[in-house]
Order: structure tokens, then C-alpha cells, then sequence
């Protein structure tokens, strides 16, 4: 038999998506969000061509998606090429989703 969800795991499962949350807030992520999305993986030239953003701008927001797992940052020699890594942020959110239900039934 599962074990009943408490409002402890739904407060713990919120404070682990906090960063997901905040990291999400801002248009400007979303927009690079959307972009690698479409594409493989970029470098910050590649995402500056096509954002109305500056590179240090561009590189601060990637930071923060870096942070909240939703991006991962390969070298490629010289370059730092981003990439989505959205499942366990996914995986994180589901649960939120999945706990708060069961909790407020």
C-alpha cells in the first residue's frame, strides 16, 4: 500500500522546483528556452543572433537555467554549446503535480 502524501511532501517537492519556478519566470529565458528547443544545442553567438539580448545578458539567464537544471553546457574546444536537459526538472514537476492532487482530495 502507498504511503498517503503529507502536505510536508508537497512543501519539500515545491521548495525542489523553486529554482524551475524562478528560472522560468523571466521572458528572456523562455525565449532561450524556446530557441533550444528548436535547435540541438547553441553557443551564446548563435542564441545572441537571434535574442535582442547582450552576450554577458544572454550568458547570465543561461546560467541561471544552468542552475535549475533545465540547461547543461558542453565544451566544444573554445565554445560552450547549451542544450535542453529538461527530465529531471520534468520528473520534479510531475511529482509536485502528482503529490498536490493527492493531498487536497
Amino acid at each position: 500500500m502507498a504511503r498517503k502524501v503529507t502536505l510536508d511532501d508537497v512543501q519539500e517537492s515545491f521548495r525542489l522546483c523553486a529554482p524551475v519556478f524562478a528560472a522560468l519566470g523571466d521572458p528572456f529565458r523562455q525565449d532561450i528556452i524556446l530557441l533550444l528547443a528548436s535547435s540541438e544545442r547553441l553557443n551564446v553567438s548563435e542564441i545572441a543572433a537571434r535574442i535582442a539580448l547582450s552576450r554577458p545578458a544572454i550568458s547570465h539567464h543561461l546560467k541561471v537555467l544552468r542552475q535549475a537544471g533545465l540547461v547543461a553546457m558542453e565544451r566544444v574546444s573554445r565554445e560552450n554549446f547549451y542544450a535542453l536537459t529538461l527530465d529531471d526538472a520534468l520528473a520534479d514537476l510531475r511529482r509536485l503535480v502528482e503529490q498536490a492532487e493527492a493531498s487536497c482530495t
